[in-house]
């Protein structure tokens, strides 16, 4: 291989001598020679190893080793000279080393050499024999090393932009020979191939290192275009570096169009779902075991679903992942967490309880799984004494720890508050009443800074009418989280409106309306059509329910990426919305447009309780009470705790007399049950108890019917 004398004059060779000349990609020069003249100059400049050398000594060398091997030209003795250096650490030295070598000059015969090396292994393969008169793939790939030396040098000494360049100069050059990708034929064993894939690694980093973003996703995106050969696990970490940029990058840098087709049907419409497809590709290789297990795949996908809200594909592609890598209660928390996080509680609850089963009792319990499932049924009060049974296990397991303790305090005391909405027995849901302040209270005394129990100490205060505390902790509450919570801002509106003070309550949904995005602004715009509405202001009402019906128009031809939450708390609004219209214009006695409502809500849901309920309304309202019976029946029938319905039945039932008057006030009885603070119930029970002759108890039913009127709000508090 090697060159001839003249240095000019090379000669390709079609097969491998029997007694092939020592390589000059591994000559050792570490004795003698080369090394001995380099070591020469450096103890002339100083004795350092790290001194550098000026062109003119660099030059000598050269020189006196081409005198001496009669083997190597100008350009392959500097690549030799600059590699010694690059291994002794002398990064300067090498650097100048290897700016002496003219690639510009050389480029086209080392793509000349590289394209007819490559038509003689095709050849060869055939059973062919070629002949050319071009550079010697050694030289080539001894000049190829320099380069991806020369920017690794130029890497250690903190000039990357410059490195980029110097190693898109060997990226260039290969393509050139190779335009469509590594051909068949060129193995493992290649040092050229070894030396391109070590370029294409390496090209992207140093654009990251200099902070051009831009340039580093090119030029992933273009080492991954082509078929380099580059191995699965090479290929993947290609990817995973990629798509780590595109996630993490915060710049939009669109797919050029040549890249689109390479996509297919199914080109990414931004930089996240980008980065989104080539993890799913990374997990797939992952599930067919063409890589390794890497937990950073995992992190970064869950990431990117949490931007995108797609947490219910995330979750199955959790239930992908092969048994082993995780424990098995921390799959079912992850899981878990998936469903949680897409609105999914019940899915949730139920992964928590697999977790948390028989089956996982001979390890230690999961403390994660039992907080998460004390606080998925905190949210659902049905829910609320397994709650507070999850609370407590998670207060025992914890070993008494501070900050478990203010969590578990917390928990607790909200489930103590939806367990005393569930009991029967008054006594029992005093004793519960009690406790839920009074765990709460002893949470926010551990958790001083925590806002979230504050929020509940407010929300269970103003559950329980004490409205005084509620509007204080209401209060604290947002100027903890320094007035961006849009719960705050409703929980103080609906205190304020508890208190009849209507016209600040709806200043307060103005204001907050200015600090929420466009899907919490719906929630608030049907608040303040309610209270416009408490106000006597039909007219006002009406156009504000106008302005939210079109913003739901609006929201739903510009959804994309939307939680399936989302999606349904927008069709509930929306429902509600045309049912408090209906609503209205009943009252207002326009019953055409209040069908017209109604029927709009039932496109909805046919089959709600509130649908029914309302129709029943409009039908009491038109003096049809017969026909109203039968639509609360049929709402009762679909959801048989529905206190509304509860209430309008047995007003309708206590007006005909007789024996409806038993059947009116065990609706009324049922319904205080459910709803001891409903003042229409307390009213109607007390028409009873006139009707009856019991005038004591009716006053004292109209007494806590007038209480309760009060303080009620214009919305049910949340």
């Amino acid at each position: 291989m090697l060159c001839a004398c003249s240095g000019e004059q090379y000669r390709f060779e079609e097969e491998r001598p029997p007694s092939p000349p020592e390589s000059l990609a591994t000559r050792d020069f570490s004795t003698g020679g080369l090394s001995s003249r380099v070591g020469g100059l450096s103890s002339r400049a100083g004795g350092d190893g790290d001194s550098k050398l000026d062109d003119a000594q660099v030059d000598d060398v050269v020189e006196s080793t081409l005198r001496e091997t009669l083997s190597l030209n100008y350009e392959e003795a500097r690549a030799l000279l600059g590699r010694l250096e690059y291994q002794r650490g002398n990064f300067d030295a090498a650097l100048q080393v290897f700016q002496g070598i003219d690639i510009v000059g050389l480029r086209p015969k080392i793509i000349k050499a590289i394209a007819a090396w490559t038509r003689a292994r095709q050849a060869r393969r055939r059973g062919e024999c070629l002949q050319g008169n071009a550079m010697s793939i050694h030289s080539v790939t001894l000049l190829i090393e320099a380069m991806l030396l020369k920017s690794k040098s130029l890497e250690e000494i903190g000039r990357f932009k410059d490195a980029a360049l110097e190693c898109k100069t060997i990226i260039d050059i290969v393509e050139s020979a190779w335009p469509h990708g590594i051909p068949e034929g060129i193995g493992d064993d290649s040092k050229l191939k070894e030396m391109f894939h070590k370029a294409l690694e390496l090209f992207p980093k140093l654009w990251m290192q200099a902070g051009f973003l831009e340039e580093a996703i090119a030029a992933y995106r273009r080492a991954l275009m082509k078929p380099w050969d580059l191995g699965f696990s090479r290929w993947a970490s290609l990817q995973k570096d990629l798509a780590v940029a595109l996630l993490y990058g915060g710049a939009e840098l669109s797919l050029p169009p040549h890249l689109q087709q390479l996509w297919g049907y199914a080109v990414p419409t931004s930089n996240i779902e980008e980065a989104i497809l080539l993890l799913l590709i990374l997990m797939r290789k992952v599930t067919f075991q063409e890589i390794s297990w890497d937990p950073e795949i995992m992190n970064h996908l869950i990431y990117g679903f949490s931007l995108t809200g797609q947490f219910e594909v995330l979750a199955g592609h959790v239930e992908q992942i092969l048994p082993g890598i995780y424990d098995r209660v921390e799959r079912w928390y992850v899981l878990a967490l998936c469903y949680h996080a897409a609105g999914l509680d019940d899915d949730a609850l139920n992964v928590v309880r697999k977790a948390l089963s028989y089956s996982e009792k001979k390890h230690k319990p999961h403390l994660p799984s039992v907080i998460l499932g004390a606080k998925l049924c905190c949210k659902r009060p049905l829910h609320a004494w397994e709650g507070a049974k999850y609370a407590m296990k998670a207060n025992e397991i914890s070993q008494n720890q501070k900050h478990f303790l203010g969590v578990t305090n917390h928990l607790l005391g909200v489930c103590y508050g939806n367990c005393a909405r569930l009991s029967v027995s008054d006594s029992q849901r005093l004793k519960l009443q009690n406790e839920s302040l009074k765990t709460l209270q002893h949470a926010a005394n551990i958790e001083k800074n925590d806002s979230e129990v504050v929020y509940s100490l407010a929300r269970e205060s103003t559950m329980q009418r004490n409205l005084h505390i509620a509007l204080e902790n209401a209060t604290k509450y947002l100027d903890m989280v320094a007035g961006s919570s849009v719960r705050g801002w409703k929980l103080l509106a609906l205190i304020v409106s508890a208190e009849q003070n209507l016209r600040e309550a709806e200043a307060i949904v103005d204001l907050a309306m200015y600090e929420s995005g466009a899907m919490d602004q719906l929630e608030f715009l049907r608040l303040k059509a309610l209270l416009q509405v408490a106000q006597e202001q039909p007219k006002n009402a009406i156009e504000t329910y106008k302005n939210l019906l079109a913003m739901v128009k609006a929201w739903k031809e510009l959804q994309k990426w939307s939680l399936s939450s989302e999606v349904k708390a927008v069709k509930d609004l929306e429902m509600e919305a045309w049912l408090d219209l209906a609503s209205l214009y009943t009252k207002l006695g326009s019953w055409n447009d209040s069908y017209v409502c109604l029927d709009k809500a039932k496109t909805f849901e046919l089959f709600s309780p509130k649908c029914w309920h309302s129709k029943g309304k409009l039908l009491e309202a038109q003096s049809k009470q017969q026909e109203a019976l039968i639509a609360l029946l049929v709402s009762l029938s679909i959801e048989p705790d529905y206190v509304p319905s509860m209430v309008s039945m047995a007003a309708i039932l206590r007006t005909r007399g007789g024996k409806s008057l038993a059947t009116a006030r065990s609706l009324l009885m049922n319904a205080l049950r459910l709803e001891p603070t409903n003042h229409e119930a307390w009213m109607n029970l007390g028409f009873i108890s006139k009707a009856e002759g019991s005038l004591h108890q009716a006053a004292d039913c109209f007494q806590a019917a007038y209480e309760l009127r009060q303080s009620t709000p214009v919305q049910n508090f949340v």
